[in-house]
């Protein structure tokens, strides 16, 4: 993604944040307080249960297609699990399944209490075109509540790179771009303890991923993620959920570069088996007699085996005069 390439520098790396996302995979469900680096913030102060979902054994099929089978998971508050797959793969019927939108076919799902959930809408459905970008955030009033603290809409929008003259605008008016960070602004006012963001990357701008990414890193609550950009899933994510085809969902702790190098590392261990197994089996054709080539005999092995037919006759009158004075 040409975005990427502009903060690539920049961005490696925010070593804090980098040490934060580490401590969130090896803890996952860990709480700290905020650091205060980030200006947005989001409303968690809404706390659900310790689980945010169970899922056992579950299966969903549409059209005769299965997308999910026999699966299990538990999502954890304070897990930030990104969604990794084609399109098409299942990703938003699990996400459906995880929010009990949607039944399964087979399994159980249980849910924790007292779940409030924020939903990025991919699609910006959402969006008055008619509305001005501050009637968005905070129709008929100048002032926004972000958990106990209170902004003056205008300050809020600027630090989502929304000048002030650009605030009084329509939404109709607005950019892709500039769409997205309205949605991504108006989203972060509601309370939350689960948070889904599908595609949230498509058309940002550099320093808006760049805020995005510490604010989700430092998010207190719980985040599901579907996303194709990398380098993002690096950056938030501490688990993920890869849909490998034929309905399988396998789990992976850490970012996109950790599932990479964990795959990588069972190709290998999977291929180092397979030749083990080759190895063996000619092994243990060669030794039967059964394959291989013969190994020629020594001159003292063809002595040996030489002596063989005089020495079983004279064993065996040996044996016959034992047998005569025994009787």
């Amino acid at each position: 993604m040409w975005i990427r390439k502009g903060v690539e520098a920049r961005r490696t790396r925010n070593e804090g944040r980098v040490r934060r996302l580490e401590q969130l995979r090896v803890e996952r469900a860990a709480r700290r307080d905020r650091l205060g680096q980030v200006r947005l913030k989001l409303d968690d102060s809404a706390r659900s249960g310790k689980m945010v979902a169970e899922l056992t054994g579950v299966a969903k099929a549409f059209g005769g297609r299965t997308l999910i089978r026999d699966f299990t998971t538990r999502v954890i508050a304070g897990d930030r699990i990104g969604l990794i797959g084609p399109n098409g793969a299942g990703k938003t019927t699990l996400l459906k399944l995880l929010l009990g939108e949607l039944a399964p076919d087979a399994g159980k799902v249980r849910r924790g209490v007292n779940l409030s959930v924020a939903y990025f809408d991919q699609l910006r459905e959402e969006l008055d075109p008619d509305a001005t970008v501050q009637d968005t955030i905070c129709p008929g009033v100048d002032w926004v509540e972000i958990g106990s603290e209170r902004r003056h809409v205008i300050s809020y929008l600027n630090d989502f790179l929304f000048p002030p003259e650009r605030a009084r605008s329509p939404v109709r008016s607005l950019s892709g771009g500039e769409r997205n960070r309205l949605l991504l602004a108006r989203l972060f006012t509601k309370p939350c303890n689960v948070l889904v963001l599908d595609e949230p990357t498509n058309d940002l701008d550099a320093e808006t991923l760049e805020l995005l990414e510490d604010l989700l890193v430092e998010f207190g609550a719980t985040l599901l993620l579907v996303s194709h950009d990398r380098s993002f899933l690096n950056e938030v994510c501490t688990s993920l959920l890869v849909f490998e085809g034929e309905g399988k969902i396998a789990e992976y702790l850490g970012g996109y570069d950790d599932w990479q190098r964990e795959r990588a590392a069972q190709a290998a261990a999977a291929l180092a088996a397979a030749e083990a197994a080759k190895r063996a089996a000619k092994d243990a054709a060669g030794a039967d007699g059964t394959g291989g080539k013969a190994r020629k005999l020594t001159n003292k092995e063809r002595a040996e085996r030489d002596a063989l037919p005089p020495a079983i006759e004279r064993l065996e009158a040996e044996q016959t005069i034992l047998t005569g004075k025994l009787g």
